[in-house]
């Protein structure tokens, strides 16, 4: 028998609280069907992981049972709840309201507070930006066989802004050599900012609206004074999305921002890059970041552009917008205390992989990256992980297939 609910206890004015931190979220909607804890792919692999109960909770009016409940942070956010539901409630929203309601637990608050100090959420000083740039430059004179060639640093009037991951430059500067190959060989118009360049933000997860709104402006700032048309996020849903959304909600100069995959796929469509797909032989299946895909809708692009690189592409099942969270997302990644969690979560998704087949995983993000390095190696899978800019590089015959760049 479940827990007695006392109607003395309960709150009425809890609903309105979350529902102003929400704009108006109408908790009517909720039918009590179970279709989100359904959709929930982690209901049934551990406790207090059902958000049927947890918004139950919140619409009852049960504060304290609501605000101390551990699914507020064991939810990735991924919002495959949502995409169940069938009148759209979105679960993650809630999520996030209450997180920003509380200190965030782990490394979370750290981060954000080293992205506001610094303005990168590695805390990656100006001194070591600028020389790892140099370094990147150097080995990229050294390979195209070009002393002349300069990375546009804070060059105006370009046609966009690249923005980026701080792993881009403390951990994975390969990455972003990759990709500044890939955009040299597309004579890309293009800057890169000396002062804002790290596109992600960690208070997409902790809920601390005011913050986040501190962290995403500078990029906006630095857009608007280089005068660039658009600004173009790398392979990191969470980037991708919180520059997004802070432009949809906050920016008044409406400038676009796309997903670096969807400027892929108008440069293969309109001749720019040549991809030969008998380049990269091995067989590849393809994770769909949730910030990117399903919460974002950006689908297609990632696929036009790996089903263009490789000859032997597999999907997973199910796929697309309805495809399975790594079991690292909404800030998981940065909580110690979640690893055990995270390998449990990743099961679902180690069986989507080893169906396929594959021998190499694409992971367009960066986030996700680091939970499928971790599966890897905890499941034993034997794969290589990399991003899809990794391949792009290969079809276009700027590097061998022997010698593309695997996490």
């Amino acid at each position: 028998m479940g827990e007695t609910i006392r109607v003395k206890s309960l709150d009425p004015t809890l609903r309105d609280e979350v529902a102003s931190i929400m704009k108006n979220f109408d908790f009517a909607n909720c039918l009590t069907c179970g279709m989100c804890t359904a959709g929930c792919v982690y209901s049934d692999l551990h406790e207090n992981q059902d958000p049927r109960k947890f918004i139950r909770k919140v619409a009852l009016g049960m504060r304290e049972e609501a605000e101390k409940d551990p699914f507020i942070w064991n939810c990735t956010m991924c919002e495959r709840c949502t995409v169940e539901c069938p009148m759209g409630v979105n679960i993650a929203a809630l999520t996030r309201a209450f997180r920003g309601k509380d200190d965030a637990p782990g490394h979370l608050q750290i981060i954000a507070d080293d992205h506001i100090r610094t303005g990168n959420q590695m805390a990656v000083s100006q001194t070591d930006y600028i020389e790892t740039l140099e370094w990147i430059e150097e080995m990229m004179q050294e390979n195209l066989k070009d002393p002349t060639y300069k990375i546009p640093l804070d060059v105006p009037n370009a046609d966009f802004i690249f923005g980026f991951n701080a792993r881009e430059i403390q951990h994975y500067p390969s990455d972003l050599q990759t990709i500044l190959n890939i955009f040299h060989a597309a004579k890309a118009n293009f800057t890169i900012s000396t002062k804002r360049w790290d596109a992600t933000n960690i208070c997409l997860f902790t809920g601390k609206e005011d913050e986040f709104c501190e962290i995403s402006r500078p990029l906006f700032e630095e857009a608007e004074r280089l005068n660039a048309k658009e600004i173009i996020v790398t392979e990191c849903g969470h980037a991708f999305r919180s520059t997004r959304v802070f432009g949809r909600k906050y920016w008044d100069n409406k400038i676009p921002v796309r997903h670096i995959v969807e400027l892929y796929e108008d440069w293969i469509k309109a001749g720019i890059i040549k991809l030969d797909k008998t380049r990269n032989t091995i067989p590849v299946t393809m994770h769909d970041p949730c910030n990117t895909v399903r919460k974002e809708g950006v689908s297609e692009p990632q696929r036009f552009v790996i089903q263009n690189a490789v000859m032997d592409y597999r999907e997973m099942d199910p796929t697309g917008k309805m495809n399975i969270c790594c079991g690292a997302g909404g800030g998981a990644l940065a909580v110690a205390a979640t690893k055990g969690m995270r390998m449990i979560k990743a099961k679902p998704k180690v069986d989507q992989l080893v169906a396929t087949g594959a021998t190499y995983g694409c992971i367009p993000c960066h986030n996700c990256m680091d939970q499928f390095v971790d599966m890897n190696k905890h499941y034993k899978l034997g794969m290589k992980m990399m991003h899809l800019s990794a391949l792009v590089e290969v079809a276009m015959g700027l590097i061998e297939e022997a010698d593309i760049g695997t996490h």
